[in-house]
């Protein structure tokens, strides 16, 4: 499998450690952790800047990709907050959580992908899994009375997805931009905190180490190392691979003993494995002579010189959703 799909698929990996460290923060409103996370995650970027080429600190930026990206991180958090405000938490993550499935549906419409019946089928095989998780084996209640709170989740997954889409036609916009994305993200953070919420902070160094954590990693790296994954990596594969974080997240809650093991989970393990092993078949099977052409090419070629100078910054909601529920 590709460099680049690899480290993407690390973003997935920290996003599952949301739940845990979102858990161990304490009682912090969900927008003014946003804004602490977010401009930990700044840090993160502006010290990653430091090992890059001048090139790329200084590439001129085209105004639409300040748009997507800042649309993506912030708006992605607000609609999932304000959805979670007007509608039952399992129902709005579900919907959120809809995201993979709209990358890899819309990979098709990129230039140069193709959409094949493994991807597709991979994909609602991580979304049954999804289900599974979210709802703990129980069944789902669409009430008419939050459809403003769905409508919210469902804005949510289109923004995510669209970013991650939308940044794969940008590979010449260096991954340290995600730098600025994350520092807008942490001052409209901080602008909605002052509106809507009350001042809670970290009470102990426990949960101050856990909010660090939050943003060096889910809220940090993770958004570099997911950068790199859309502009130069199988971008299908991702979206598939992507229902792994929820899977993750409550394998990581089990091993610290917050939630405990069930047949549930391992029936989510297998749906959401296979989809993904079924979404990368073509991967795995492709001969040597064909790792020059199409998506492979592009993402050999491109995740190789990412690497020196960009890996560090890949230095892992959504299930950012299981956490924020």
């Amino acid at each position: 499998m590709g460099r680049a799909t690899l480290i993407g698929f690390s973003a997935v990996a920290m996003w599952a450690l949301l739940a845990l460290l979102t858990d161990a923060s304490g009682k912090v409103p969900p927008f003014l952790l946003s804004a602490i996370t977010f401009s930990i995650g700044t840090g993160v970027g502006l010290v990653a800047r430091l090992f890059m080429p001048a090139t790329d600190r200084n590439q001129k930026i085209p105004p639409q990709v300040w748009v997507i990206g800042i649309a993506g991180l912030f708006g992605y958090h607000f609609f999932y907050f304000t959805a979670l405000r007007n509608a039952p938490a399992v129902e709005a993550s579900l919907i959120a959580y809809l995201w993979p499935l709209l990358i890899v549906l819309g990979s098709a419409l990129m230039p140069g992908e193709k959409l094949a019946w493994n991807h597709v089928v991979g994909a609602l095989l991580g979304l049954a899994g999804t289900v599974l998780i979210v709802t703990k084996g129980g069944g789902l209640a669409f009430d008419a009375r939050y459809a403003f709170g769905y409508a919210m989740a469902a804005v949510c997954a289109l923004l995510w997805s669209s970013y991650s889409l939308l940044s794969r036609r940008f590979p010449s916009v260096p991954t340290s931009i995600v730098t600025w994305f994350c520092a807008a993200t942490a001052v409209l953070s901080l602008a909605c905190h002052l509106a809507l919420e009350e001042t809670v902070l970290p009470d102990g160094a426990g949960q101050w180490l856990a909010v660090l954590g939050l943003g060096l990693m889910p809220v940090g790296a993770a958004f570099y190392a997911w950068d790199i994954g859309v502009k130069r990596g199988n971008i299908q594969v991702l979206g598939a691979a992507s229902y792994a974080a929820p899977l993750l997240s409550t394998l990581v809650l089990i091993a610290a003993g917050v939630a405990e093991p069930s047949l549930r989970i391992l029936a989510a393990c297998v749906l959401i494995t296979g989809g993904a092993a079924l979404a990368a078949k073509s991967l795995f099977l492709r001969k040597p002579a064909a790792t020059g052409s199409g998506a492979g090419a592009s993402e050999s070629g491109a995740g190789a010189s990412e690497g020196g100078a960009r890996a560090s910054d890949s230095g892992a909601r959504a299930s950012e959703g299981g956490a924020r529920a």
